[in-house]
């Protein structure tokens, strides 16, 4: 089993990069997300790796990150959801934006993977919203203040897609949100969230 790849980086193409460890090309799939953030040819890179044995072949995931190795693990036990889409997920969503959009029910967020529908979006997040690894305190807080439960439309997530909108990245808004959530408390309304929000991004960036 390979977990971890590291050499020289041979040749990219629109769906993997090829590894050259110390003489032997290694396939391994990526996202575009992963590509784009790897060097150019004939540069050092290293890889963490998924490995899936087939009965007519064998295919290995490149990741940046263990974070994103464990989504792409976690989101094929979704119904639905194969390689190919959880790879695309991880390509439009990063591991902390995914773990906010879990945490806030966001069905919209997922949605914008490529081969993710409304439905299919609507299944990941209540699936995986009792089983997403803690990948961030934040995060974990916003899940378990907004009752892990809330639905999609609740305050919580009309907070975070609100704040997201004024060109916050969603890791900080989500922070922000749990913050404004534990001082509040869960029956605060979305213009409270949101105002209590601003004031909590302004304070972690002065």
């Amino acid at each position: 089993m390979i977990a971890r790849l590291r050499g020289l980086i041979d040749a990219k193409g629109e769906d993997h990069v090829v590894l050259d460890v110390q003489g032997v090309g290694y396939l391994v799939h990526c996202s575009p997300r992963v590509l784009q953030a790897l060097p150019g040819r004939g540069e050092a890179a290293a890889l963490h790796v998924e490995t899936q044995m087939r009965e007519d072949q064998i295919r290995l995931y490149g990741f940046l990150g263990e974070a994103e190795r464990d989504w792409f693990r976690l989101l094929q036990s979704v119904q639905g959801v194969g390689a190919r889409v959880a790879l695309a997920i991880g390509g439009a969503l990063g591991a902390d934006e995914l773990a906010a959009a879990v945490a806030a029910q966001d069905r919209a967020a997922l949605s914008r993977a490529p081969g993710v529908g409304a439905k299919l979006a609507a299944r990941i997040v209540a699936e995986l919203k009792d089983r997403a690894p803690a990948l961030s305190a934040p995060l974990a807080g916003l899940s378990e203040a907004s009752g892990a439960g809330a639905p999609q439309g609740g305050a919580a997530a009309d907070a975070l897609s609100a704040l997201v909108n004024l060109g916050y990245a969603r890791a900080q808004a989500s922070s922000a949100v749990a913050a404004s959530l534990k001082a509040l408390g869960p029956e605060a309304g979305a213009g409270e969230l949101i105002r209590r929000g601003l004031k909590e991004l302004a304070q972690n960036l002065s």
